[in-house]
């Protein structure tokens, strides 16, 4: 079993997808941290750090924050989106890094 990691780009949504399985190993590597996204169905990503000093993800801290607290379902840090949303945020983020 491998690692997910989050590459800097990626060339489509379905790519970035691919990435995310809960068979892969639970360990983040340093500079990344885990998330947890979806509306029913919560899946697990692990992205860069370096996601945290941009406004729009900033944003959607701010929202997991009023609709969770500190209390997180997945026991995790729960972001308030649906995949697409993320995808679309991560693939603009991705870019701006």
């Amino acid at each position: 079993m491998g690692i997910i990691r989050l590459p800097s780009k990626f060339s489509s949504v379905k790519q970035f997808h691919k990435l995310h399985s809960r068979n892969h190993i639970l360990d983040v590597p340093k500079g990344h941290f885990a998330v947890y996204v979806g509306e029913t169905e919560k899946k697990r990503y692990v992205v860069p750090i370096a996601y945290l000093n941009q406004a729009s993800f900033q944003e959607l801290l701010r929202k997991a924050e009023e609709e969770f607290g500190f209390q997180h379902p997945m026991g995790g840090l729960t972001l308030p989106c649906n995949e697409d949303a993320f995808f679309h945020l991560t693939s603009q983020l991705n870019t701006t890094l």
